[in-house]
């Protein structure tokens, strides 16, 4: 496929997956917009918002306009690890008698999963949906069973009630690509919810991609070239995050204390990518690096108790990164504390 049909189909499907979804949900173009690049980028989303936002009938209409096998697993306190992969069970041939072992799959045997309030499962369930986001698979015994590709997990969780919840560890957080933060809508969008939501509603969601269409726009995303001055700003952004070395600013070392690893580069620059394309560009530009910053860092950055206690969050850290770090190759090569930071 060449770079102009590429860029046409990406922002055809892109349109026509917002257009099927603006049936069911109002406003919310940048979280949906997030969700695609990650979609298109092959990576898992984390959202976070408070309840009533319509986290779960997003995720589930969003899986409507795929073509694809769909999954809701509700996450509870008692729920183990062979819920969500499968089991082995004995069963009777009735032509021999004879006793087999069969595995019945689990509901991560799907391309999208819904993972509804990720927090509120025990450690060992989310080291099992660990497996499946990072390798792709799942282990039941001594036996490796692959997982349906695509495969996208998107998990959603309470920031207000946490009691009986489970923190997600930073080794689970690290493996999603964004952590998107779901606001309250404005007045107009709210009006709308209200009116639609107390009347008759008659949806009509059509499916827009399948599963081949979708692994061949994901092989088109990491066809998109990044010139080296956009792969050193997004490295210098990550690496100005990690306390105690050499040329990260103060304001990093008195209020982080943990950074990103490298991981968020690659995320950062795949990002950028799948963005450019569904804006209609073939190559990657600084904006783009900034525009997903904060949602490729805000879940890698732990600031400290000081930045804690004054209310200082990963967002205000990233953002002050923002307006610290220049974006043209001269400013970026020359500065001092770059240079360091490079050859660190």
């Amino acid at each position: 496929m060449d770079e102009s049909a590429a860029v046409r189909k990406l922002g055809e499907a892109r349109d026509r997956i917002m257009e099927q979804m603006s049936q069911v949900i109002v406003g919310q173009e940048e979280v949906i917009d997030e969700l695609l690049i990650s979609l298109f980028s092959r990576g898992h989303c984390l959202l976070e918002g408070v309840p009533g936002l319509a986290k779960t009938l997003m995720i589930s209409t969003l899986a409507r306009t795929l073509n694809l096998t769909f999954s809701r697993i509700q996450f509870t306190p008692d729920l183990m690890p062979a819920d969500i992969t499968g089991t082995e069970i004995i069963e009777e041939n009735r032509t021999t008698g004879a006793r087999e072992r069969r595995f019945m799959e689990g509901p991560l045997f799907s391309h999208v999963i819904l993972a509804d309030e990720i927090n509120r499962t025990p450690p060992k369930t989310q080291a099992a949906l660990l497996e499946a986001m990072q390798e792709r698979q799942v282990t039941v015994g001594r036996v490796r069973h692959p997982l349906s590709d695509p495969f996208f997990v998107l998990a959603t969780q309470n920031p207000i009630e946490q009691e009986g919840t489970y923190p997600l560890p930073e080794a689970q957080q690290d493996r999603f690509m964004f952590k998107v933060f779901v606001k309250y809508p404005n007045f107009n969008e709210e009006f709308e919810v209200a009116r639609r939501t107390t009347a008759l509603q008659f949806e009509d969601v059509q499916s827009v991609l399948g599963g081949e269409e979708i692994l061949q726009l994901q092989r088109t995303v990491r066809e998109v070239p990044v010139s080296d001055h956009v792969i050193r700003y997004a490295l210098s952004l990550v690496r100005q995050t990690r306390v105690g070395e050499p040329g990260v600013p103060d304001f990093v070392q008195e209020m982080v204390g943990w950074g990103a690893g490298p991981r968020a580069v690659q995320f950062l620059i795949l990002g950028g990518k799948a963005r450019a394309l569904l804006r209609g560009r073939t190559h990657v530009s600084t904006d783009d690096i900034q525009a997903l910053a904060k949602p490729v860092l805000r879940h890698r950055l732990v600031v400290n108790f000081a930045a804690e206690s004054e209310g200082i969050t990963a967002d205000h850290v990233v953002q002050k990164l923002l307006e610290v770090t220049p974006t043209k190759e001269d400013e970026l090569t020359s500065d001092a504390r770059f240079q360091t930071i490079f050859a660190s």
